[in-house]
């Protein structure tokens, strides 16, 4: 708990260097007191934050609700937890740290499961419960919360790549609201990546083909990206030689990518029957262009009827050893016949086909590396460091540092039938989860026990979420487009489709769902340029110098490669960035909190627990009071306490 010394008490460094320096005035506040006798330099105009976001509204989705009916057996698997997790401190001589306080264990809930820091409100209601079981009432709440839809969704964004556009005609869009519903209703796990695996059609009609158009016609590394996600198995160097560090030979990665080698993601000739379609759009095509004066084919129509072609099927077909092949067990172009890497096909999945059969065997409950690996993806998600590192990359080099645990949570998975929700309860009912987090780097080369989670930094979604939380009434100006959005102003069939018709359709998408129309209707819930909604809402990735990226947001073309490092455009972002200075807008949620209680020691707790979900200490107390006795005007000082509380490390850190 080092960092946490210097951490507790770094608001009162931030506070007196603001008192020596001037970086900042809160513009919602009238500084004139302070400035009288002084010349007076021209005020900037005020900044109202957009309707949209001030409205107490609530989201209009329902969330899948855990079994309330289930707390004592999700208890029983927590305590089981708790002496795997204590068995292996003993044999190591470690010792668990003290369970954490609930002002700790309220902020890191929160950000776990919620993706945000509590609001003053709700702060205040769980630190003022006595109930023995508030601490569970607590985990079980935010899990039924529309927070925990987008905060999850942040983590599979990372996860499978998620982009509006991976190219400029793949329109996969519906997709991405495919990945938030299923986690909204909860979808068993097995189910989801089985659909996912196996859906054909066009991204509107059948959202779940996205993550099989993500890696559009790129068919050898669609196979390493989904054994590296849902199985924990790097096998991407066997894609070209035998793995040298692994024991994947290059001739088991064409065996298994044979299962896969009928899939196709464009339409073309490839397709049986569908030859006049293609015919037709060619036609439909040249048509655009001689009624076009430049004889060009304009963007809007290109985005439209290209973006018809991009759809899933699977054909027959086989898959051949590339040319260069060297080993001595094939000879080159040989055709090879698929086989998975252990085990073997359910027999239920006799008669699938190939692609079918594939998606059967990975994500079988006897599959042992498919419930390991999500159950390590969550551990890695809620202690901040996997039981295995790297956290998908299961092999011999790599230990398990609690074997028993591993294997108790991968039967709890399959157990829970891979319920999520119910997977994650066990995970935040357990006493290693509620202990103090210790001062942990993995780039130590030491093996971590968990004698409770790893002190971490905030993801980038986190930061913004939570900065959100504090300024915004509304988080969900607007959500992502669904399928049931984008299909009528795109979806064509070819076939019986006049050119008039494709004409009305290309002229709605580029007035509604084409990206730049798409931006101007969501900047309408913008301030200073930063659209206010949740992370998750927004266009993904967003542009490189967006906040998002500043703190780490990934690029979303590799898997997981968001950053977590401190660097200087996250200081000067957090410095004089508009999306902290709207905190202090008239009409933000941390304005009206504060200025709607007159006591201003209570005005102080107030700022305290919407920033850091927790009273000042005494020697926070006498800083503020130090603060507040240097300004002529109060609110000024206001100001400065919560934008030096906002700048400390303790608030970027998930303790």
């Amino acid at each position: 708990m080092r960092i946490f010394s210097s951490t507790q008490s770094s608001a009162s460094r931030v506070l007196r260097f603001l008192i020596l320096v001037v970086l900042f005035v809160s513009p919602w506040m009238d500084c004139s007191a302070q400035n009288k006798g002084k010349k007076q330099a021209s005020k900037p105009p005020k900044i109202k934050l957009p309707a949209s976001v001030l409205q107490k509204t609530s989201v209009k989705f329902d969330v899948a609700k855990v079994n309330a009916a289930s707390r004592i057996q999700v208890q029983g698997a927590a305590r089981t937890l708790d002496n795997l997790v204590m068995s292996e401190l003993i044999s190591q001589s470690i010792a668990p740290n003290p369970n954490a306080t609930d002002e700790v264990f309220l902020r890191r809930v929160y950000l776990d499961v919620t993706g945000r820091i509590p609001t003053l409100h709700e702060a205040q209601k769980f630190l003022a419960s006595t109930s023995p079981e508030r601490r569970f009432d607590l985990i079980d709440e935010l899990l039924n919360h529309p927070d925990y839809v987008s905060n999850m969704y942040n983590l599979w964004a990372d996860t499978l790549r998620l982009v509006e556009r991976p190219d400029a005609d793949i329109v996969i869009d519906p997709y991405l609201a495919y990945v938030k519903d299923s986690i909204r209703t909860n979808k068993p796990y097995d189910r989801w990546v089985y659909e996912m695996l196996t859906a054909t059609g066009k991204c509107w009609q059948n959202p779940a083909v996205g993550y099989q158009l993500r890696d559009d016609q790129m068919p050898l590394p669609y196979v390493d990206n989904t054994v590296r996600i849902f199985l924990g198995t790097q096998i991407g160097c066997a894609q070209c030689h035998d793995h040298p560090f692994d024991e994947w030979t290059q001739y088991q990665f064409y065996e298994l990518a044979a299962f896969t080698a009928g899939t196709r993601t464009r339409l073309d000739r490839g397709v049986p029957g569908r030859g006049d379609e293609l015919q037709a759009r060619r036609k439909m095509t040249e048509e655009a262009k001689n009624r076009d004066p430049n004889n060009r084919f304009p963007g809007h129509y290109r985005r439209v009827i290209n973006g018809n072609i991009y759809e899933v099927n699977e054909v027959k077909a086989e898959l051949r050893l590339p040319h260069d092949y060297v080993y001595d067990n094939a000879k080159p172009k040989d055709i090879v016949k698929p086989a998975v890497l252990w085990g073997e096909i359910p027999k239920t999945a006799g008669d699938y086909t190939p692609r079918e059969q594939f998606a059967a065997w990975l994500t079988n409950s006897e599959n042992p590396r498919f419930s390991k690996m999500i159950a390590n993806r969550l551990w890695k998600r809620f202690f901040g460091v996997g039981i295995i590192e790297p956290f998908d990359d299961f092999n011999e080099d790599n230990p398990c540092v609690n074997e028993p645990l591993m294997n108790f949570l991968s039967k709890e998975m399959v157990r829970n039938r891979f319920n999520i929700k119910e997977f994650i309860r066990v995970l935040l009912y357990s006493e290693t989860y509620q202990r103090e987090s210790s001062d942990y780097e993995l780039t130590s080369g030491e093996l971590y026990y968990f004698p409770g989670p790893v002190l971490r930094r905030m993801t980038a979604e986190q930061v913004w979420d939570s900065i959100l939380s504090m300024t915004v009434q509304n988080p969900w100006p607007f959500e992502r487009p669904t399928a049931q959005d984008i299909a009528p102003t795109i979806d064509i069939n070819f076939s019986n489709t006049t050119f008039d018709e494709v004409t009305a359709k290309a002229e709605e998408f580029r007035g509604t769902y084409d990206m730049g129309a798409y931006h101007r209707a969501i900047n309408k819930h913008s301030y200073e340029g930063n659209v206010l909604c949740k992370a998750s809402e927004l266009p993904s990735p967003q542009r490189a110098d967006h906040f998002l990226r500043h703190f780490g947001q990934g690029s979303r073309e590799g898997i997981n490669v968001a950053e977590q490092e401190p660097t200087v455009p996250q200081t000067l972002a957090m410095f004089n960035g508009p999306i902290t200075h709207v905190m202090l807008e008239p009409g933000s949620a941390i304005v009206d909190n504060v200025l709607a209680i007159e006591k201003t020691t209570n005005r102080i707790d107030a700022i305290f627990l919407s920033v850091l979900a927790r009273l000042p200490t005494p020697k926070d107390r006498v800083t503020t009071s130090k603060e507040l006795s240097s300004q002529t005007n109060d609110n000024v000082a206001f100001g400065n306490i919560i934008w030096a509380l906002l700048n400390t490390r303790e608030f970027l850190f998930v303790q």
